[in-house]
């Protein structure tokens, strides 16, 4: 049990043993599944924990020459490197720190593809069969017009030197919504498949949340393997490898009462440190706290940024809130600190790891000097 009052606030905090509970069942389904499972940095970056992921794991995901760069020195091994549009700036680090790369468009692989080939790197092309079952269009790679993979009619050949397809249109999803995109794909672009190497399923498979049926994406994948026998299936969740492995811990430093709302204050920012409530938008769970009842007290959570909608809520607590109590935010791990901003020079949280044995190690701490080093 954590006792969040003797950590630093506010402070990121990733329990060593819950993450061992992630990690088991993606060994399983890439036991029992022969597909390879690889680490999606853009969920969580936290290189201090690179060593257990890179065990249990094949490798990692990149979307920018720094996250390549960050795999190939941390991780231990060079990444599978994705981005929208290479750059002329990058590309040659990208390739230094890379052994895959996929290319959004058939002119990216004109422009570069020659370049990874020739460095001996393995090169693929991103696909969009046109379905996704996410909702929020900011998420969503098939909406109408988007700028994310090729569609089937501008791709009648395959360019020489393409050993792989890539797709990537799920979002926390479940084994039917793979099965509905497999289809796609094998409806679409299924000509292309007796002439590739491998096929990247991309990230969005959600199998370590309670309710996934890992059975279910076992037999997908399977089916589709035995289907597909000559091809290396590869799936590079980010959210499964840390989900509800931690923290956000804060403090409330004021109570403001205004036209009978309740706003507890506090030293961190929804916009800064958890953007991802306000852009979705979704209300994540705290410790302690519950769905309010009819003519239960409300409590809306206030940030520390002045951006007037910095806010989110609401919550209710079996008991008044004080200044100078901790509210708890639950797994904040995935998709906040890679997305955190320092807007305003609102403190930033700290980063803490809860060892196996119960020790806490603050592992990083960020000031003044962070925050100047990124300005002008």
């Amino acid at each position: 049990m954590i006792d969040f009052s003797q950590l630093p606030a506010p402070c990121f905090v990733l329990d060593e043993t819950l993450l061992d509970r992630n990690l088991a069942i993606i060994d399983r389904v890439r036991r029992e599944s022969g597909a390879e499972i690889i680490v999606a940095l853009k969920a969580c970056a936290m290189w201090s924990i690179f060593p257990g992921l890179a065990a249990h794991s094949d490798g990692a995901t990149a979307s920018s020459a720094a996250e390549a760069r960050l795999v190939f020195e941390e991780f231990g091994r060079p990444a599978h490197t994705y981005a929208p549009v290479y750059s002329d700036r990058d590309f040659d680090e990208i390739m230094r720190c890379s052994d895959h790369i996929t290319f959004n468009s058939v002119a990216q692989f004109e422009r570069f593809g020659q370049r990874a080939l020739i460095n001996g790197i393995s090169c693929g092309l991103r696909i969009n069969p046109g379905y996704s079952p996410v909702e929020t269009d900011l998420y969503n790679p098939c909406v109408a017009g988007s700028r994310l993979g090729i569609v089937p009619e501008q791709l009648d050949e395959l360019p020489a030197g393409v050993e792989g397809l890539h797709f990537h249109v799920l979002c926390e999803s479940r084994p039917e919504h793979l099965q509905k995109a497999l289809d796609a794909v094998e409806q679409r672009f299924g000509r292309f498949l007796d002439r590739i190497k491998w096929l990247n399923m991309g990230g969005g498979h959600l199998m370590t949340h309670a309710d996934y049926d890992c059975d279910g994406l076992i037999r997908i994948l399977k089916r589709f393997k035995a289907r597909h026998p000559h091809l290396r299936l590869i799936l590079e969740p980010g959210s499964a490898f840390t989900w509800r492995t931690g923290y956000l811990v804060s403090t409330v430093e004021d109570i403001v009462e205004n036209g009978g709302v309740t706003t507890a204050m506090l030293d961190v920012s929804f916009a800064c440190h958890m953007p991802d409530c306000l852009e979705m938008p979704y209300k994540p769970a705290i410790v302690g706290a519950h769905e309010p009842a009819s003519g239960e007290k409300r409590w809306r959570m206030g940030g520390a940024s002045c951006l007037a909608g910095d806010y989110c809520g609401n919550w209710a607590f079996d008991r008044e809130l004080q200044v100078g109590e901790r509210i708890v935010f639950e797994d904040m791990i995935h998709y906040t600190m890679v997305k955190t901003t320092m807007f305003n020079g609102v403190h930033h949280p700290a980063i803490v790891i809860v060892r196996r044995d119960g020790r806490t190690d603050l592992v990083r701490s960020f000031g003044y000097e962070d925050f100047r080093n990124r300005m002008s």
